[in-house]
């Protein structure tokens, strides 16, 4: 029965709240108390009305005249005791409307970092749960394994990297700048799984990549792919082009003579006469 009750009991509240001619008529207690919460006189806007919240208990909303703060009101609430005739402050507040302008959800700058972002000074936050990284090694107590495996082994590290890690590590650098199609690698001659520079790594990701040497590379000092390729490589050279000038003129020399005999044969105009005395050509 109180169950039923308890919506009719709200409505009576209500009700009264909206008619109490105290808190309705306290419209310049409640501009006052906005202004003084205010940084200018200018920020606190026209009425915009009220709003019952509880018995003897009313909000009286302002609209808000900052920049940037479009949609926003001030909204006082007053109160009162029972059989008062004067209402009291209970709480300034600058509230957002159904149509303020608010700023985007906060995400913690952790989830916010992105790879580049990094600088020096910086730190990046401990992720215990993080799935690119497993256990690298679990002591066991006995002092003579745990020292063979610290000294001789080097699984001092509390992770290393996980299946997951290496995939992922693995996928970023092949399809970035430095795996088979990056415009130096299209447009190389040969692959750097070729080349005299190249530095294998070891595991499972020596399979696909290594570490280039060359100086003169644009990938100097980087993790590239065996199938990557520039124009350093150690077996490739340029192709021999003849050159764009024309060709000069003959050089004659003048200043020399060279003498040259030159034999005649006798019986051709011999021939020749008797051919033309023969014709009647005079």
């Amino acid at each position: 029965m109180a169950t039923a009750d308890a919506p009719a009991r709200a409505r009576r509240v209500s009700s009264r709240a909206r008619n109490d001619a105290v808190l309705l008529g306290a419209v310049e207690l409640a501009r006052a108390a906005a202004l003084d919460v205010a940084s200018s006189p200018e920020d606190v806007g026209e009425h915009l009305g009220t709003q019952a919240e509880g018995e003897r208990l009313m909000s009286h909303r302002f609209a808000a005249g900052m920049k940037g703060y479009h949609g926003w009101h001030w909204t006082v609430t007053l109160a009162r005791v029972p059989r008062g005739r004067v209402a009291t402050v209970c709480e300034v507040e600058l509230l957002p409307g159904e149509d303020a302008i608010l700023a985007p959800e906060w995400v913690p700058w952790s989830e916010r970092l992105r790879p580049g972002d990094l600088r020096a000074g910086d730190t990046l936050p401990f992720r215990a749960d993080d799935p690119r990284l497993e256990p690298g090694w679990t002591p066991t107590g006995d002092e003579e394994l745990d020292g063979v495996a610290i000294e001789e082994l080097a699984l001092a590290r509390q992770r290393v990297l996980s299946p997951q890690g290496r995939d992922e590590a693995a996928e970023r650098w092949y399809r970035g700048t430095r795996g088979p199609t990056a415009p130096n690698a299209v447009a190389s001659a040969s692959e750097c799984t070729t080349c005299g520079f190249l530095v294998p790594l070891q595991g499972p990701l020596g399979q696909l990549f290594g570490v280039c040497a060359n100086e003169w590379s644009p990938d100097d000092g980087k993790v590239v792919s065996l199938d990557h390729g520039c124009g350093a490589h150690s077996e490739t050279d340029v192709s021999r082009r003849g050159s764009d000038w024309p060709a000069p003129a003959p050089l004659i020399d003048e200043s020399s003579i060279e003498r040259v005999q030159v034999e005649t044969d006798t019986a051709a105009p011999a021939s020749a006469a008797g051919t033309t005395e023969g014709t009647g050509i005079a």
